[in-house]
């Protein structure tokens, strides 16, 4: 469940924080450049459709520019999709010990 002004507040709480989708040899680890990084999901985007803040990640300006394809990487695009999946995960764990969000 979502409560109040949780979207905003989602993407309030990435400032700070650690990156949460931490791909290897790409990851600058800099707290001060994450954002909450959106992982895009058929069926909940579009065309000028952002998907919901629940699917995203607390991500580091580096990691976030790899999983949204901005930058070449070695990593393949379903490694990519794979780290950002898991960064939203960390993430919904790490909001829901905080209260923005409950489950069930």
């Amino acid at each position: 469940r979502v409560y109040g002004d949780v979207m905003g507040k989602i993407r309030r709480a990435a400032k700070g924080r650690r990156c949460q989708v931490r791909l290897p040899g790409i990851c600058n680890h800099n707290p001060e450049t994450v954002v909450l990084a959106h992982y895009r999901l058929a069926g909940t985007c579009g065309m000028g459709i952002k998907p919901s803040d629940l699917l995203g990640a607390f991500a580091c300006s580096a990691c976030h520019d790899a999983v949204d394809e901005r930058v070449r990487t070695d990593l393949s695009h379903d490694e990519l999709r794979a780290a950002h999946a898991e960064g939203v995960m960390r993430t919904l764990v790490i909001l829901e010990k905080e209260g923005l969000i409950k489950a069930g």
